[in-house]
């Protein structure tokens, strides 16, 4: 006889019970280390990109390495510099922290305690983008770099590629926003990265467009594509400066017989003034047409009401019905159908800090558009010359180079006369209603019992 095994299932995560020191206290003796009490027994391995128990929490500004303990129920910090008196520190407790039963913590929390000086208040935020591949930069690292010491005031942008730096001293800062590709919660040389310089005096809000950095020139990546017969495609390894615009006068087109003749180019554009050209030249719907012809008066939809004045009156004498339609409030407009060949109807834009930054700067694209002045002669190979092509860095090239081949048309085999033949239909077969007709001329009777059957010479 016993207690029976077991118990009701825990699923409630865990959560911060308290941060020592607290969150807004003074320490004019800094502590040896920065504890962090949960609530339960936590798992060593977090769920992160990178599962020690070091990406769980984040503490600036420090130099050097930070050491995370873990025990059990309990999180130390310490940085490999020690806490040092005149700072003012800044922990954030990330929500990854897991129990043994692999329930994973709600919400996240930040603590700011000093070592001397008193708290500020001056807050700094903003977002961080991906700008080559058009998309926020979730999980990127923020360095705010108080000027001219080079401490950093560190956070990690959310899902969305926001972040809130709160309680930091003002003055002039220098924020930088890497896109972490290691999560190692540092700014590597290969990694895409932004910086901008800003005025921190009460709140400040800064935009952060990472791309990544090169020390190279663009080169023509592959081989030049043909469009149609006006257009070719020429590819970059790397996105171009949209700020910088590429004419005829850096772009030239030559045989590869005589690399010296150059081709009469139309113009250089990039993929986006393609497409503004494109729906520039196409025809418009003739009921698109029809409608912006129309008067202003007759682009109005009849409503209840109008459609009731305009019946005849009614005899005299007789009274309205209460629910006649001259007492029936007016019919909301329908909904605008779809015009044909208008394609679907336009998503809703989304109204997040990123796509609003993303809509102002598009994304840079490594791709050239060639409009040629006349089609080119097929069956020969021509070569592209691009000169000053400059990359996001500022780095330009002197000249790249590419080739195209133009295709010569397929030509189609002539017919022959077995072809001919071998097409044409085959008469000595019956055709089904061919079988069918001869099926009803037959009006032979069945034969009865005890008669002899016709033979095949015998007529019938």
């Amino acid at each position: 006889m016993g207690d029976p095994p077991g118990g009701p299932p825990d699923r409630e995560p865990p959560v911060v019970s308290r941060i020592a020191p607290d969150s807004g206290s003074t320490a004019l003796i800094p502590p040896r280390d920065v504890e962090v009490l949960l609530s339960e027994v936590v798992a060593e391995r977090v769920a992160a990109p990178r599962p020690d128990i070091a990406s769980a929490v984040l503490l600036s500004p420090v130099r050097g390495q930070v050491q995370v303990g873990w025990h059990r129920n309990r999180i130390t910090v310490r940085p490999r510099e020690g806490l040092l008196p005149g700072r003012v520190y800044r922990l954030e407790v990330f929500p990854v922290l897991v129990d043994l039963r692999q329930n994973r913590m709600r919400a996240g929390r930040v603590s700011v305690f000093s070592t001397g000086p008193a708290i500020p208040d001056a807050r700094l935020e903003g977002s961080a983008v991906d700008w080559v591949g058009a998309r926020a930069g979730a999980g990127a690292l923020v360095e705010a770099v108080l000027l001219p010491d080079s401490l950093a005031y560190r956070a990690v942008t959310d899902s969305s590629g926001a972040f809130v730096l709160a309680q930091v001293p003002p003055g002039e800062y220098l924020v930088y926003g890497t896109l972490d590709q290691d999560n190692n919660r540092e700014r590597g040389p290969r990694e895409a990265y932004d910086t901008v310089r800003v005025l921190l005096a009460d709140s400040a809000v800064v935009e952060l467009y990472a791309f990544p950095r090169d020390t190279t020139g663009p080169r023509i990546r592959g081989g030049v594509e043909t469009v149609d017969s006006l257009t070719l495609r020429v590819t970059f390894d790397r996105p171009l400066d949209p700020a910088q615009v590429l004419d005829t006068s850096a772009v030239w087109l030559a045989p590869a017989a005589d690399s010296t003749a150059r081709l009469a180019l139309a113009a250089v554009w990039t993929p986006r003034q393609a497409d503004s050209a494109r729906a520039a030249a196409a025809p418009r719907p003739a009921a698109d047409t029809a409608r912006a012809r129309a008067p202003a008066d007759t682009l109005r939809q009849p409503s209840a009401r109008d459609s009731a004045a305009a019946r005849p009156a009614q005899r005299e004498g007789a009274r309205a019905r209460p629910d006649s339609a001259a007492a029936r409030p007016p019919a909301p407009l329908a909904a605008p159908t779809a015009r044909p060949g208008a394609g679907p109807a336009p998503a809703p834009r989304d109204s997040s800090r990123a796509q609003r930054m993303l809509a102002r700067r598009p994304a840079p694209s490594p791709v050239r558009l060639l409009r040629l002045a006349a089609p080119l002669p097929p069956g020969a190979r021509y070569l592209v010359f691009v000169t000053g092509a400059r990359s996001l860095a500022g780095v330009t090239a002197d000249t790249a180079r590419g080739s195209v081949s133009v295709p010569r048309p397929a030509r189609r085999a002539p017919r022959t006369p077995a072809d001919s033949a071998a097409i044409r239909a085959d008469t000595t077969r019956l055709t089904p209603a061919t079988d069918t007709a001869a099926a009803r001329r037959d009006t032979t009777p069945p034969p009865t019992p005890g008669s002899r059957l016709p033979l095949l010479d015998e007529p019938r």
